[in-house]
């Protein structure tokens, strides 16, 4: 068995409106679904929303590419949380993109949070840091002169290092 592609990714904002103007005009994702219409009684036991009138407002935001975030804006909500990245979980959200020196200086005039400046990996990638509105992480990474082997290798290349470089991770003990 094994899965076909990646479906999406869900994160709980604050302010849903807030969060889909936010997508669309900094990334070019479209809201592309909402759904507001949920059992109260639900709310309650399965997502342990403590309210007498608990909302909940779910949309889908299409990211280019083809991925969806799925945005969760309850009512009332929690606090947030910083990002903790020693702690299981999810960390971040990351776009592929072309030119992060370019992209960093976009998202400068957007008035976009930033976290660090564009930097080099030792495999030669670039990468910066952003948050959200609600401080959820986005990571930019232009894979670079990797792009071309990645999109070669696509599904091929799973099964290539399984057996080669990483296959001491598939090791049965």
């Amino acid at each position: 068995m094994k899965v076909h592609s990646f479906s999406h990714v869900a994160i709980t904002v604050a302010d849903f409106n807030r969060t889909v103007r936010f997508y669309n005009d900094v990334f070019g994702a479209p809201v592309v679904g909402v759904n507001c219409d949920h059992d109260p009684e639900r709310l309650r036991t399965f997502f342990g929303v403590e309210s007498a009138a608990p909302e909940l407002k779910i949309g889908w935001i299409r990211v280019p590419g083809g991925a969806t975030i799925e945005v969760f804006e309850f009512r009332p909500s929690g606090p947030g949380q910083e990002v903790e990245w020693n702690r299981p979980g999810l960390t971040h959200l990351s776009f592929n993109v072309r030119d992060t020196d370019r992209w960093h200086d976009y998202l400068l005039g957007k008035g976009v949070e930033i976290l660090t400046a564009p930097e080099q990996s030792p495999k030669g990638h670039t990468f910066f840091f952003v948050k959200d509105p609600d401080g959820n992480l986005i990571e930019l990474i232009d894979n670079g002169h990797m792009r071309p082997i990645l999109k070669w290798l696509g599904p091929l290349g799973g099964k290539v290092f399984r057996h080669t470089l990483y296959r001491k991770y598939y090791r049965q003990d």
